[in-house]
């Protein structure tokens, strides 16, 4: 069980919003939070490593995990393509001492936050506009023109649940958007 003080901190934004460099700005910044590492049946991108950036799992082992309830949340995102958080990832951290900072998809932590109520701080990372997200996912090179369109489709959706997070902060200038995190998160850990 976790000590009264363990948080969650839960980052979640249409893709190509910014979560993740925000999230690993506040990992370099506060030494008390440590990553949840999230569950993918999606190949590695890039760089991407198991165990680091996701646990890569094949569509058949992330069923397994399903059926014998290791998950927190999870959720199919797109056909075939699930991704969730195992009970075991936020238990290591937080026998650590560590408070668990996610960057997580919308409905994910949407999932969370209804799980963990106050003990969560929920915070939607919004593009400042489709135009600009759409760009931002051009520029990444790693997308097909297909999957940007889905994602586009998506974001439509995801930005329409905003208003159900915590806080929501505006991704216009990254510099910005981090301190305004740093100042909610350390706020949020002190309570």
């Amino acid at each position: 069980m976790a000590a009264s003080n363990s948080k969650l901190l839960i980052f979640s934004a249409p893709s190509g919003s910014g979560k993740t460099t925000i999230v690993r700005n506040l990992l370099e910044r506060i030494s008390s939070l440590e990553f949840s590492i999230s569950a993918t049946s999606r190949r590695p991108r890039g760089e991407e490593v198991d165990g680091k950036d996701y646990y890569f799992l094949s569509p058949k082992e992330f069923e397994n995990k399903i059926s014998q309830q290791e998950f927190l949340e999870y959720e199919e995102v797109y056909k075939g393509s699930y991704y969730g958080t195992l009970k075991s990832e936020v238990d290591r951290i937080w026998n650590k001492g560590h408070q668990v900072i996610f960057d997580i998809d919308v409905i994910g932590g949407l999932n969370l936050k209804k799980q963990y109520g106050d003990q969560a701080l929920a915070i939607f990372v919004q593009p400042p506009s489709i135009v600009e997200l759409e760009k931002r996912l051009r520029g990444r090179g790693t997308e097909t023109e297909d999957k940007i369109k889905q994602r586009l489709s998506k974001a439509e959706t995801e930005l329409s649940l905003a208003r159900d997070f915590d806080e929501i902060l505006i991704n216009d200038d990254l510099k910005t958007a981090v301190n305004q995190a740093e100042s909610w998160v350390k706020k949020f850990i002190a309570e």
